[in-house]
């Protein structure tokens, strides 16, 4: 089949158009490399500041969606698959299923579904936006106001989202937080779970514990640290490492480009990720791939969702319980001589449930299944 990606997010639609062209299909990624991460991509679309970047941009997007016409699959990245507000982005979407066959979200972010799902006050049980019955530090804060989080509310966005989703053909979901919050708020949508595609036999582990210090590995996002709980993760490594200095040591890479943060990542033990996530994500997989330890989302509801009973290699932070974050972090420097194999099991899971080849293979019955529907 013919693949056109339209977006990405950390590297995943390149991943999984690299699995499916393994296995016989044609694909073309169209992206702005995930912004600072400069992944790769067949089209660029990077959009440029000021009034000259925004008539480049969409002088770029007009010229290249001539042939985007004939595509057996499209796949959007979300609901804001590209660098364009609600209004102008509508258009484009409606071209795209006009001229191809199927429509496909690749639901991955933030978006009106997972918005609502965040607030119903059943969904979850915590989310970046609420910790039980009381707001997150995400919001309210000046990250929220400059993510202008609140536009989520907004009437034409309201539109835009529900317009999209009665477009697409179905959904694609990345993670158990996002299949939870389409089956509660959308479940007329044709869905599936497919994870995040990690490309394993790319990735040789060699962070193995040989004595000396533990160090815990942390990406910060200079726009994106109130919201992944980033910026908690980091204020408790310091005082594990302040306070063990000859036990433990932090490595701390700002926005770097993807190739240079795998080569930073690789040389240490413990990837310091988010704290509210029911479920690993990129980021950590990819730690995990390499052999490290991951104190990210771990969640009993996640390990049930995939039906994994025997390997549990996530160290798993409540947000909502105070200090747990520093116990977690104190409970892995007393015992890191339990890294190596604890690392050993997370690469193992990782090959299990995320290995491109496996998630190819949950996209490709879906899409086949769609496609058996629409005949």
């Amino acid at each position: 089949m013919k693949w056109l990606f339209v977006g990405d997010a950390s590297n995943m639609h390149n991943t999984l158009a690299a699995g499916l062209r393994s296995r016989g299909h044609d694909c073309v990624v169209v992206s702005d490399g995930s912004r600072w991460m400069d992944t790769a991509r067949d089209v660029d679309l990077t959009r440029g500041k000021g009034v000259s970047g925004t008539v480049g941009y969409v002088a770029r997007l007009l010229w290249h969606m001539r042939s985007w016409r004939g595509y057996d699959v499209v796949v959007l990245c979300g609901h804001h698959f590209l660098s364009l507000k609600p209004a102008r982005l509508r258009p484009v979407l409606d071209t795209l299923k006009r001229n191809n066959r199927l429509v496909v979200l690749s639901a991955l972010g933030t978006d009106i579904v997972y918005y609502r799902a965040c607030h119903d006050g059943v969904t979850f049980r915590y989310s970046d936006y609420r910790l039980g019955d009381k707001p997150s530090p995400y919001v309210g804060s000046n990250e929220y106001h400059a993510q202008h989080q609140e536009n989520w509310q907004l009437p034409s966005m309201v539109r835009y989202g529900e317009h999209l989703l009665d477009t697409i053909d179905g959904a694609v979901t990345a993670l158990y937080e996002y299949h939870a919050a389409y089956e509660a708020q959308a479940p007329d949508i044709p869905l599936a779970y497919a994870g995040i595609p990690i490309e394993t036999s790319h990735y040789t582990p060699h962070t193995a514990y040989n004595g000396g210090l533990v160090r815990f590995f942390i990406g910060v996002q200079r726009d994106r640290t109130v919201v992944k709980g980033t910026d908690r993760l980091l204020e408790a490594a310091r005082r594990v490492v302040s306070r063990r200095p000859r036990e433990a040591e932090l490595i701390v890479a700002e926005n770097v480009p993807f190739e240079r943060y795998v080569s930073m990542m690789s040389d240490c033990h413990v990837l310091l990720d988010q704290i509210y996530s029911y479920t690993p994500a990129t980021n950590a997989l990819l730690a995990m791939s390499l052999g490290l330890v991951a104190v990210t989302g771990g969640e009993p509801e996640y390990y049930d969702f995939i039906g994994e009973r025997e390997l549990r290699p996530i160290v798993n932070v409540d947000p909502t319980v105070p200090d747990d974050i520093d116990r977690r972090l104190e409970w892995i420097v007393d015992h890191r001589d339990e890294l190596t194999s604890m690392g050993d099991c997370a690469r193992h899971f990782v090959v299990r449930h995320n290995d491109v080849s496996v998630v190819v293979e949950r996209w490709l019955n879906f899409i086949n299944n769609l496609c058996e529907r629409n005949r």
